[in-house]
C-alpha cells in the first residue's frame, strides 16, 4: 500500500489529491502557455482507448468522420447573434499573420458550428443528400480563466459530431440516438460512469440550440461533471449558413441541424469517478495496460517466467506490461498503484518454486495466490468481473449521495456534498438564479421515471442539483 504521504488524501483536500493524481500517474504537465496541457503518453493511451471505442460508435450511428480548419473567419461567428453572444468571452483571435495586419481578423475555433455550416450549405442540394451525417476528431480553443488539467484547459481534444436533416423530427431523432446509442453506452459499458441523463434547462444551454441533452456524472466528492452533450440546434444554423435543401416536390426547405461532442474531460472524469487515496482505478476496458507483470527479483528464472505469462495473456487479447526488478519491488507496486493498472500480478522466486503466483486487483486490497498454469485463463474473467463491479460501485456511491428534497432552500445544502432532486416546478427564474449565487446550478431536467423530456414545458419534470466542475 502506497505510503500516505504519496498523494494527498481525497477527504483532505480533493482539488489537490486530483493534481497529485495528474502529475504523479504521468498523465499530463501544464503546457508552456497559461491554460494549455501536454498530455504525457500513459494520459494519452487512456485517450487513445476512450476515443477509439467512441469512434467505433460514431460510425455505427452512421456518421463518417472529416476534417475543418482550425481557422474561422470572425464573420462567420457573427452569422449566429447568439452563438458568437455565447463564446465571446473564451475566443482566441488571430489580428496579425505573415508579419501583416490580417484584413479580417481569425478566430481560433471555440467549435465548428459556423464553419461546418458553410460548407453543408454548399454540399446540401437535395433532399437525397440527406441526412448529413459528419464527424470531426480536433482540437478546440476557448480561453480559461481558471484552468485544470484535462477538465478545462484553454485548449483540449474533442470530437464533434455536425449533422443535417430533412424534418425536425428526423434531427431529434438523431441527436438522441447519438445521446443514448454512443454517449451514454460508451459511459456505462467502458468508462463504468453512471449518468443521469437529461435536458438542460434554457440557461445553461449551448449559444445558439434549441435544446441540449447532457450526461451528468456524479465524482467522488459529490460534484457534477458534464460527461458530454448532444444538441438540437433547430433551423437557427441552417437560417445563418442558407443550408437549404430542395424537397421531393420541387420546394426550397431549411435543413434542421444538430451538433454533439465529448472531450479530454472525459478522462479527468475517469481520474475523479473512480480514484482513491493510492491514485487511479481505471476499468479495464479503457487500461492502456490491464495487467502489470512485476517481477520481484531481476533473475533469468523470474524474468523469463514474466514473459511467458504476458505472451499467454496476449493470446487471450489481455493488454499487459512487464516491469523488470529495477530498483525497490515496494516502490514499483506503488507507482503502479498509483497509475490505476487493474490487475497486477507478482512473480516471485519462492514463488515459482511452488508453481504460483500473486495477483491483485487494484479496487481491492486483498492478494490471491493462483497456479501459474492458470494465470492467462482466469485472468479475462476476473478483468470482466472487474469492470462491473466499478460500475455497481459508482453507482452505489451515485444513489447513496442523490437525495430528494421539498425546497430549493435544502437543495442549496445538499449540493454541498452530493446531488439533489427535486420538482422543477419549484424552481422559477428567481430560484435558478439563487442556486447560482451558491455556486449551485441546475445540471438536467428529467422526467420522474429518470426518461429525457423533449422539453423543460412538459409536466412533472424533476431537476438534478448540484456544484459542478
Amino acid at each position: 500500500m502506497a505510503p500516505p504521504s504519496v498523494l494527498t488524501p481525497q477527504a483532505e483536500d480533493f482539488p489537490r489529491w486530483y493534481q497529485d493524481v495528474v502529475a504523479k500517474a504521468e498523465m499530463a504537465d501544464n503546457g508552456p502557455v497559461r491554460g494549455t496541457m501536454v498530455i504525457r503518453p500513459y494520459g494519452y493511451a487512456i485517450w487513445e482507448r476512450i476515443q477509439s471505442s467512441i469512434d467505433a460508435r460514431i460510425k455505427e450511428a452512421g456518421a463518417q468522420n472529416a476534417y475543418f480548419p482550425l481557422f474561422i473567419p470572425e464573420s462567420y461567428l457573427s452569422k449566429e447573434a447568439e452563438h458568437v453572444e455565447g463564446f465571446s468571452p473564451e475566443l482566441a483571435v488571430v489580428t496579425h499573420a505573415g508579419g501583416e495586419k490580417l484584413a479580417e481578423p481569425i478566430v481560433l475555433r471555440p467549435t465548428s458550428e459556423t464553419v461546418i455550416g458553410e460548407f453543408m450549405a454548399k454540399w446540401i442540394q437535395s433532399y437525397r443528400d440527406l441526412p448529413l451525417l459528419l464527424n470531426q476528431w480536433a482540437n478546440v480553443v476557448r480561453w480559461e480563466l481558471r484552468p485544470r488539467l484535462f477538465l478545462r484547459s484553454s485548449e483540449f481534444l474533442w470530437q464533434e459530431g455536425h449533422t443535417a436533416h430533412a424534418t425536425q423530427a428526423d434531427a431529434s431523432a438523431y441527436a438522441m440516438k447519438i445521446h443514448l446509442e454512443v454517449y451514454n453506452d460508451f459511459l456505462l459499458s467502458v468508462l463504468g460512469v453512471p449518468t443521469y441523463l437529461g435536458i438542460k434547462p434554457p440557461r445553461e444551454r449551448f449559444a445558439g440550440a434549441v435544446n441540449t441533452m447532457t450526461c451528468e456524472g456524479m465524482m467522488r466528492d459529490g460534484k457534477a461533471l458534464q460527461m458530454a452533450t448532444s444538441h438540437e440546434l433547430g433551423q437557427n444554423f441552417a437560417r445563418a449558413f442558407d443550408i437549404f435543401y430542395q424537397s421531393e416536390e420541387g420546394q426550397a426547405e431549411l435543413c434542421f441541424t444538430t451538433s454533439w461532442g465529448a472531450s479530454t474531460r472525459l478522462v479527468g472524469g475517469l481520474i475523479m469517478a473512480h480514484g482513491d487515496d493510492r491514485g487511479l482505478i481505471l476499468p479495464p476496458e479503457v487500461a492502456p495496460y490491464q495487467v502489470v507483470v512485476i517481477a520481484v527479483r531481476d533473475e533469468p528464472e523470474v524474468n523469463k517466467a514474466c514473459a511467458t505469462i504476458q505472451q499467454l495473456l496476449k493470446g487471450h487479447g489481455v493488454r499487459s506490461f512487464v516491469d523488470v526488478a529495477r530498483g525497490s519491488f515496494g516502490r514499483r507496486v506503488t507507482d503502479w498503484e498509483i497509475k490505476g493498472v487493474p490487475v497486477r500480478v507478482e512473480v516471485g522466486p519462492r514463488d515459482l518454486k511452488e508453481g504460483v503466483v500473486t495477483v491483485s486487483r487494484r479496487d481491492h486490497d486483498e492478494k490471491q495466490t493462483w497456479p501459474l498454469d492458470d494465470v492467462a485463463t482466469k485472468i479475462p474473467a476476473l478483468l470482466a468481473m472487474m469492470q462491473q463491479d466499478l460500475y455497481e460501485r459508482a453507482l452505489a456511491w451515485r444513489d447513496a449521495n442523490t437525495l430528494d428534497v421539498a425546497s430549493v432552500v435544502d437543495a442549496i445544502e445538499v449540493a454541498q456534498s452530493g446531488f439533489a432532486r427535486l420538482s422543477w416546478d419549484l424552481v422559477g427564474a428567481g430560484e435558478e438564479a439563487e442556486l447560482n449565487n451558491q455556486a449551485v446550478t441546475v445540471r438536467c431536467l428529467q422526467r420522474a421515471d429518470g426518461s429525457i423530456p423533449e422539453s423543460e414545458l412538459e409536466n412533472d419534470l424533476v431537476c438534478i442539483v448540484a456544484k459542478s466542475y
